[in-house]
């Protein structure tokens, strides 16, 4: 009985978490306004997206366009900085390094809410231009987090004489970290790239407190504003579709990759 309730339990978490998803992309193949109204089958919202006959077309296209470089850039530097910060935290010793692993997970469990406030404090305090820029260094600031922890786990894999060897060998620091370390630890960066990157992708509140009043838009905080005029435009179904998908296919083929290296 015990084993047939956490079975059954799983499965209408599954169902709650996945339902909705599965509800949008079906409704994303209808030209139906309003979501749940089947008027038919039809393509013609995805054709939208990519002719540009969106309704409200140019600013939803500046949003994504927004949204994808403000990922693409904090995921990338996240990604460069959390590496080096997690080979520096694997490297110190006892309380040190519980310390400081400790700290690394408080910007992972604290509330969005509470991070873009905090963010918003200290640019304004610092006096920088909100936009742009301040998007981006937040972003990073609650990306790296993760990164870290993504790549920590390869450094506990990881043989630490072998960095040693390529120092004995007469490999300057730079050197070792480009050709040993960095080979070594790239099945854990990319894995930190791609969840930095979803994390920068789908953020509303950091956002929202950090883009300032320029008009910045993200994806998010167009979704936020159109939902707020009383609905959503139909378009938003199939791309959210095509976000899904793209991202499932991704944790596809990282998982592969991942099952055939711990084969080997």
């Amino acid at each position: 009985m015990k084993k047939l309730f956490a079975q059954a339990y799983i499965w209408v978490l599954l169902v709650l978490l996945y339902a909705p998803i599965v509800f949008i992309a079906i409704f994303s193949f209808t030209e139906a306004r309003t979501l749940g109204n089947w008027t038919g089958f039809s393509i013609e919202l995805y054709k939208h997206i990519f002719s540009g006959g969106v309704n409200g077309g140019a600013s939803l296209m500046a949003a994504i366009k927004n949204t994808l470089v403000i990922a693409l850039v904090a995921a990338t530097f996240s990604t460069l900085l959390g590496t080096v910060s997690a080979i520096g935290i694997y490297n110190l010793k006892g309380r040190k390094k519980k310390t400081i692993q400790f700290l690394n997970n408080i910007p992972m469990i604290n509330p969005d809410v509470i991070t873009g406030v905090s963010l918003f404090l200290l640019f304004v305090f610092l006096h920088f231009s909100q936009g742009y820029l301040t998007v981006i260094l937040a972003h990073i600031s609650f990306c790296t987090p993760y990164v870290v922890l993504s790549v920590m786990p390869k450094l506990g894999q990881m043989n630490p004489n072998i960095y040693e060897a390529a120092l004995d060998l007469g490999a300057t620091p730079s050197q070792a970290l480009r050709k040993v370390l960095i080979p070594q630890l790239r099945p854990g960066m990319l894995s930190g790239f791609i969840l930095a990157f979803t994390m920068s992708l789908d953020d509303f509140a950091v956002t929202f407190f950090t883009r300032g009043t320029i008009g910045l838009e993200t994806l998010s905080t167009y979704i936020y504003a159109d939902a707020r005029k009383g609905g959503l435009t139909p378009e938003l179904r199939p791309l959210m579709t095509l976000i899904f998908t793209i991202i499932l296919i991704l944790l596809v083929i990282m998982n592969v990759r991942q099952a055939k290296t711990n084969k080997k």
